[in-house]
């Protein structure tokens, strides 16, 4: 597998601050799903452009609601153990969005495993002996 992330050097400012952020390009294809509260409003697809500490940016298939909940999913370009997949689950709220694109403000975010690539040994309940005595 060939991954290729490609820096950007973002300056933002905020209270006179000027920060530098490193966003980085990466083409990975997500799901989103819009919440409002506990309920599900929305789900869709769209593609990875750049991703931070602090935030992604990605296509979407039509406009998101500025403030919303969304929790996004996507595959992690990289095997945990050089063998097993893994998905970046990203939770946060839109801050900018328009017909074709949306920038996500990251509040927490979590890796899970999507379970090894080579199979498990299985386990016949019946193998096993016991002793009688």
């Amino acid at each position: 597998m060939e991954i290729h992330l490609q820096e950007e050097r973002i300056v933002t400012r905020t209270k006179g601050e000027r920060r530098i952020k490193r966003r980085f390009r990466i083409e990975e294809d997500v799901r989103y799903k819009m919440l409002y509260g506990q309920r599900l409003a929305e789900t869709a697809s769209g593609k990875i452009m750049n991703i931070s500490s602090g935030g992604v940016l990605f296509t979407t298939e039509a406009m998101l609601t500025t403030g919303m909940a969304i929790e996004i999913s996507m595959t992690w370009p990289v095997l945990l153990n050089n063998s097993c997949p893994m998905k970046l689950m990203i939770y946060g709220r839109v801050v900018r969005s328009n017909n074709k694109s949306a920038a996500v403000a990251i509040e927490r975010y979590e890796f899970r495993t999507k379970g090894a690539l080579m199979a498990q040994p299985r386990v016949t309940l019946g193998s096993a002996h016991r002793a009688r005595g």
